[in-house]
């Protein structure tokens, strides 16, 4: 079979199967199989494929029709212009969540201390570091497993970030100029909505918010003033429906100059308050 063969039957595999993205997820799982660029592809399609290249292009055509998530079977996930290893242990990075980066790195100053709480893959506190090595980070997570998963991206990508492993506050020390976080906030009973790939294959744990989805916001907003610096700043991301609510938290518990900004789809998507 050719390369152009395997591609063309995963496809028509894919398709069938119902999945929305077939030709890219298609394309994906070849350059992941084949290590081929799309114009190496262009020039080499015609050439057979080896045998146990093809079995792995076919068998993870197959995984992918029982809705694994394709950032799972590869291994991989961009966000921020890094390439993050990713496992079923960690929520797969969102381009939403690229806006709490770059609306908190607004803040940063150099020798500024910045916690990421929930940090699953590491994704938001290693593109933090990365792109401002002027500055301390500290990520922490209440799951060990997703904690080795941010741990080897920060490895791979040369940046220096401080791991905890913490269920919320309970092990960290501050205090901190900015947190961070993109907590677990979907309501217990939309998750049960949601796509096959999210409901079936991501991590519950981070994606479970309780009942009302505002478990954790309610713990950050309470206890996360203890943690900052006077002067210090929260930024959390948020679900498109919950500004108002996560902006009353933050009210009640002390914070000034609360205020929301958009995605880039104009939802609300980052939440921020600072400590006098």
């Amino acid at each position: 079979m050719t390369y152009q063969e395997a591609y063309r039957r995963g496809y028509e595999r894919l398709e069938a199967a119902g999945i929305t993205d077939a030709r890219t997820d298609t394309w994906i799982l070849m350059e992941a199989v084949s290590g081929m660029s799309r114009a190496l592809y262009l020039a080499e399609r015609d050439r057979p494929m080896p045998p146990e290249m093809e079995a792995r292009f076919r068998e993870m055509t197959e995984k992918r029709t029982r809705r694994i998530p394709v950032q799972y079977l590869t291994g991989e996930q961009e966000f921020m212009g890094y390439s993050f290893r990713v496992t079923p242990d960690v929520l797969i990075p969102r381009q939403d969540t690229e806006v709490l980066v770059e609306t908190a790195e607004k803040a940063l100053k150099p020798g500024m201390r910045v916690l990421d709480m929930c940090t699953g893959s590491g994704c938001i506190a290693v593109s933090l570091a990365l792109r401002h090595p002027e500055i301390q980070v500290q990520a922490s997570d209440i799951s060990g497993k997703a904690l080795a998963v941010a741990q080897e991206n920060a490895r791979r990508l040369g940046a220096e970030v401080t791991f905890v492993q913490s269920d919320m506050f309970a092990e960290i020390l501050g205090p901190f100029d900015v947190i961070v976080s993109n907590p677990p906030y979907i309501p217990t009973e939309v998750i049960e909505t949601l796509q096959e790939e999210v409901r079936l294959h991501e991590p519950k744990g981070a994606l479970d918010g309780s009942g009302d989805g505002l478990f954790f916001y309610r713990i950050l907003a309470e206890k996360g003033g203890r943690y900052l610096k006077p002067g210090g700043r929260m930024f959390l991301e948020i679900g498109c429906e919950q500004s108002r609510d996560v902006e009353a938290l933050l009210r009640e518990n002390g914070f000034e100059e609360i205020q929301t900004g958009k995605d880039l789809a104009g939802l609300d998507r980052v939440v921020t308050g600072v400590v006098k």
